[in-house]
């Protein structure tokens, strides 16, 4: 994944957790004295990242064992942040709808590997490879339906509002690659998700989460969007600035809309390490839970690590076996982290956007599990000189889909590795950062692809990510913006090269 889109996929929630170590397994040893250490490291934590505000919660073999808030989750008003406190969760909420979905799924009334498009309305996916029928609601959960990259912010200050789902479905509900072939990360397969759960539960996803998730798993600070019955009780998201960010909404819920506080978050991950808290209906079988918890897609490029149905699972290769998932959108920055073997849950919740809260993580992990080893995140390499295989050299024409119509595509790749790309009638632009991984083209461009969604979001660049399947490329291609009020769409790509 080229770096412009890295930005991207971190701000919607990839996991941003150290996941790789070389120290063998340790016990937990957690004393009172290590955890009372624990409130002025954070608060110097949330400091220096300069966050307004930070909550985390921990527990320990079904207990929680600490929790707290630190700063301010309003600042003008100086209402201080708590464990109550409900955060914008991001794609942290990813678990939490897969787990209302996995009640349905125990009710009968959804099945994991039937086509999601038989949950769907009269708006449904479109496969350009393969079958759309492959592309099953677990494929959907797991991100191999061969959905790509799709997120978009409607803020309370602009005069555009979420369209509906059918809407969003018809506009960019398209497979890019054929389904199970790959991972790939997409938060439009969650907001099918959503509406697969209201249309078979007979309720709004926000009605239908908190009476059959929250309400049965004492999450009382919990909900879908803002509640205003928790008043001051909920963060402002703020900008990079300080600034507070006006509301916003997405049009994918499922996979960013739940406001939920440290505390609630943790007895939820204490529900989903089967706990059996007294004050929580066993709204799912230790069984289900299991089935949640299963990788069934790989990550590319992440040994040890796969995706489940709302999860990210990974094995260490230190032993410690880790399910997990984090969030990050506008003002907002958050982690569930969970250790299994070890009975362990972490939530830590933020109202700043940060790339990652690893600090946090790794020095409550260490109070928990010694030898936790703090490794950087592996990082994409600096791309080198792209030189093209012969079979690449020549002039590829196809087209790009749009919901506003087809536009022309084509490419132009030199011996030297010098691309150009050019969108219909548009003057041809030098493609950048130029890559070809596992048989995938990337590179970033400057162009139009002109729709309404697109006018109105100018500046953007356009991402390449077009898999080779010899004299045929497909895939698709991303207007995005990775600063201010980010957004990423993507588009169905074809191209065939020309004979000499």
């Amino acid at each position: 994944m080229r770096p412009h889109l890295k930005a991207l996929v971190t701000a919607v929630g990839v996991l941003a957790v150290c996941i790789w170590g070389n120290a063998a397994a340790a016990p937990v040893t957690a004393k009172t004295d290590a955890f009372a250490a624990l409130g002025p490291k954070l608060d110097e934590i949330r400091a220096k990242d300069h966050l307004p505000a930070l909550a985390v919660a921990v527990s320990l073999r079904g207990k929680i064992v600490y929790e707290k808030g630190f700063g301010w989750a309003n600042k003008e008003r100086r209402i201080p942040a708590t464990e109550h406190t409900a955060f914008s969760l991001a794609s942290v909420s990813k678990p939490i709808t897969t787990t209302g979905l996995m009640t349905l799924v125990r009710a009968g009334k959804v099945a994991l590997d039937r086509p999601v498009n038989d949950y769907l309305g009269n708006a449904k996916l479109k496969s350009w490879l393969g079958d759309a029928t492959d592309a099953t609601v677990r494929r959907v959960a797991n991100h191999s339906s061969g959905l790509p990259l799709h997120f978009q912010y409607f803020f309370a200050d602009e005069v555009y509002t979420a369209p509906t789902r059918d809407e969003s479905i018809l506009h960019y509900g398209s497979l890019v690659t054929t389904p199970g072939e790959r991972y790939q990360y997409s938060n439009m397969g969650y907001g099918l998700l959503d509406y697969v759960i209201s249309r078979m539960s007979g309720e709004t996803f926000e009605r239908y989460m908190r009476r059959g998730v929250f309400a049965k798993l004492g999450m009382s600070h919990t909900s879908v969007g803002i509640d205003p019955a928790l008043g001051t009780l909920t963060a402002t998201r703020y900008d990079d600035d300080g600034t507070p960010l006006p509301s916003y909404v997405t049009d994918t819920p499922g996979s960013s809309a739940v406001y939920s506080s440290a505390h609630d978050l943790v007895r939820f991950g204490m529900f989903h390490l089967k706990d059996h808290l007294a004050d929580q209906s066993p709204i799912l079988t230790d069984a289900e839970l299991d089935e949640m918890h299963r990788a069934t897609m790989p990550q590319r490029g992440m040994p040890g690590t796969g995706y489940a149905i709302g999860w990210e699972v990974i094995d260490r290769p230190d032993e410690y076996h880790v399910i997990t998932h984090t969030g990050g959108m506008p003002g907002v920055a958050t982690a569930l982290l969970l250790v299994p073997d070890e009975d362990i849950a972490v939530a830590v919740l933020a109202n700043g956007f940060r790339y990652d809260l690893d600090d946090a993580l790794n020095l409550i992990m260490r109070t928990m599990l010694p030898n936790w080893m703090e490794v950087p995140i592996p990082r994409d390499p600096k791309p080198s000189s792209f030189r093209p295989a012969p079979e690449l050299i020549g002039t590829w024409t196809g087209l790009v889909h749009t919901y506003r119509g087809d536009r022309a595509l084509q490419l132009q790749i030199a011996p030297s590795g010098r691309v150009e790309m050019q969108i219909a009638d548009n003057a041809a632009e030098v493609v950048k950062d130029l890559a070809i991984t596992s048989g995938t083209l990337s590179g970033v461009s400057r162009g139009e692809l002109s729709t309404p969604d697109l006018d109105r979001r100018r500046p953007y660049e356009l991402e390449l990510n077009l898999q080779v399947r010899g004299s045929r490329m497909t895939g698709c291609l991303t207007a995005f913006r990775s600063e201010g009020r980010p957004f990423g769409l993507s588009h169905w790509s074809e191209l065939r090269k020309q004979p000499h």
